[in-house]
């Protein structure tokens, strides 16, 4: 789809939002503390266009385990392990680096430093790693507990390829908050997460509910993709079955000139349709709208 954005689209700054604190009114803090302690965040990586406001309230989406995602997900702008790299020297361009033994403590000192009260971590796919990355997020949590005592966390986890043991070592370390993206409906994976499968998402949630039933279960869906209504509905029905508590469904926007193209904007009145249907459904919290992202205003769940 090329042309203008709609008028629902057009995303005002957080001073027109008349929402600046004086405690969040310098983004620039936020990134100097990113800087100073070399970590990573989804906003900056998949091009969030609520990275002004969070980074002003202050908050951020720590994305530990390198900026180099093993799989190669059509709606994603986070760089991609390259061809050539595949088997090649570790350090050369567009390879994962090893899991850093300091980024969970480095993790938890920025999130205690910036005032973070609800720490989000989530990572790039590794499905290089012997166990896909789930010890560097559980070593996270552990730290942010040990060290921003007064914070809770949420994690957003790749699927770890549906492993029971590598899911069973995230939950473990016992975060408030465990989000799985399913990302859009059946049809279109192969087009959009052709790595992953779906089946295998929906059961990686409905793992976690039963390990620790305590344990809110999150996960999101991008629509403009080309999916249908009654589709979506069905994802969200899936969903619930398994478990999950809280969904967030937002717009998809095309990051990059290499990334899938919108097919659709959605009006927000079918938004507000997919909100009230999911509170119908049971779940805990539905969060949907244009703008809505996976970890935007996790802090209000």
């Amino acid at each position: 789809m090329t042309g203008r954005l709609p008028f629902w689209l057009i995303k005002k700054t957080y001073r027109e939002q008349g929402r600046f604190s004086k405690r969040g009114i310098d983004i620039h803090n936020v990134k100097i503390i990113l800087r100073e302690y070399g970590l990573n965040t989804v906003c900056e990586s998949a091009k969030c266009p609520n990275i002004t406001e969070c980074f002003s309230k202050p908050t951020a989406t720590f994305m530990i385990l390198g900026s180099v995602c093993t799989r190669g997900c059509g709606f994603c702008s986070v760089e991609k392990i390259t061809p050539f790299a595949k088997g090649g020297s570790v350090g050369i361009k567009g390879y994962p680096v090893p899991p850093s033994d300091d980024e969970p403590l480095r993790v938890a000192e920025a999130s205690l430093k910036m005032g973070i009260r609800h720490v989000v971590i989530t990572s790039v796919s590794r499905d290089d790693l012997p166990d896909k990355g789930a010890g560097q997020f559980a070593n996270t949590i552990n730290a942010v507990k040990i060290i921003n005592k007064k914070a809770t966390v949420e994690v957003l986890t790749p699927d770890f390829s549906g492993s029971f043991e590598l899911i069973k070592k995230v939950v473990e370390s016992m975060p408030e908050i465990y989000n799985h993206n399913i990302e859009t409906v059946p049809r279109l994976y192969k087009k959009v997460r052709p790595q992953a499968d779906y089946n295998r998402s929906l059961n990686l949630l409905r793992m976690v509910k039963e390990f620790y039933p305590d344990i809110i279960t999150k996960s999101g869906i991008m629509v403009g993709l080309g999916e249908e209504k009654d589709e979506v509905i069905g994802v969200m029905k899936d969903l619930r079955v398994m478990g999950c508590d809280v969904l967030t469904i937002g717009q998809y926007l095309m990051p990059t000139k290499k990334n899938l193209p919108v097919v659709k904007y959605i009006e927000p009145e079918i938004f507000d349709y997919y909100k009230k249907e999911g509170e119908k459904m049971g779940f805990k919290s539905v969060e949907s709208g244009p703008f809505v992202r996976s970890s935007y205003n996790a802090r209000m769940i």
